[in-house]
């Protein structure tokens, strides 16, 4: 399948707008969206995104057509790249990110891991989730936190990407968590990475769309649910989710915007859930509620 590459080049202030238009445009598609420094005194940034399976001219065109007037005087440009697993390649130079009492590393930064930390080695692949997003981080504290003060019965990641969640969920309380992604790529990935750092033991997944599939009564109800997707599909299937989850449940949401907050908060607390707490990180929001009992 052919990777283009499509890049917008601006000043600082007008790259990053351009590259937060590209995530909102693309937010159903996930495709990959980066911002960075494109000269030497600082001044011009790119935004770039990866689409696939079609041609330069074809991907140039999208862009154009989903950003709009907005980026109508920046100039773009769309390439093919060579078969290559960008996602490595990208993250080869990435330090150890740490996220309460976990540290998510690679490979080469395996003897970093300090004590009383729990490592979580998570190999590059064609999946989300490596600690250096924000949602991804804020999930990684608050699982700290949520499973430092109480014990779950049943733990569910959903979308689970790189499987980095649920590892951590399943190393800090050591039991089983259920790991589930519509992308199989994600689903093998994430199984692959359990069996790294040593939790293959404890993490279950499968590849199912949503929450519908009948696997799922096998492992739940679930009272503890981590779901970092994003804003649209989290507002749609937010009746599912509840659905599945017990009487007194515990839900850590991200991938979410700032402005997602108020939308979100009424989706899910038509299903009985309120606030417990709120972190902002890069930008990013990660949202617990809690349904049924006091906030923690």
């Amino acid at each position: 399948m052919k990777t283009i590459r499509v890049k917008i080049t601006a000043e600082e202030l007008e790259a990053k707008r351009i590259s937060e238009i590209l995530e909102r445009a693309f937010e159903d598609e996930g495709n990959p969206v980066t911002i960075y420094e494109d000269s030497n005194d600082g001044k011009i940034w790119s935004a770039e995104i990866l689409l696939f399976g079609m041609e330069p001219d074809e991907a140039a065109a999208l862009v154009r057509d989903r950003v709009g007037a907005d980026a109508f005087a920046a100039p773009l440009e769309a390439e093919e790249l060579p078969d290559i697993n960008w996602v490595e390649k990208s993250l080869e130079g990435l330090k150890p990110v740490r996220a309460g009492r976990f540290l998510v590393h690679g490979s080469h930064d395996r003897d970093k891991v300090p004590g009383g930390a729990i490592g979580l080695e998570i190999e590059a692949a064609l999946a989300f989730g490596t600690g250096h997003h924000g949602t991804t981080a804020g999930c990684l504290e608050e699982i700290d936190r949520l499973l430092s003060m109480r014990e779950y019965d049943s733990i569910l990641d959903l979308g689970t990407g790189t499987g980095v969640l649920a590892i951590a969920a399943a190393l800090k309380a050591r039991q089983q968590v259920l790991a589930t992604d519509i992308d199989p790529i994600a689903t093998q990935t994430a199984l692959q990475n359990a069996r790294l750092n040593g939790a293959r033991h404890l993490v279950t997944g499968f590849t199912a769309n949503g929450v519908e599939d009948r696997r799922f009564n096998l492992y739940g109800p679930f009272d503890l649910v981590i779901a970092n997707i994003l804003a649209r599909p989290l507002m749609k299937m937010s009746k599912s989710i509840c659905a599945r989850m017990t009487p007194t449940a515990t839900l850590v949401l991200s991938g979410l915007r700032i402005e997602d907050g108020p939308r979100i908060l009424f989706a899910y607390g038509c299903q009985g859930f309120v606030l417990d707490r709120r972190r902002e990180k890069d930008g990013w929001l990660t949202l617990t509620l809690v349904r049924g009992r006091k906030r923690a």
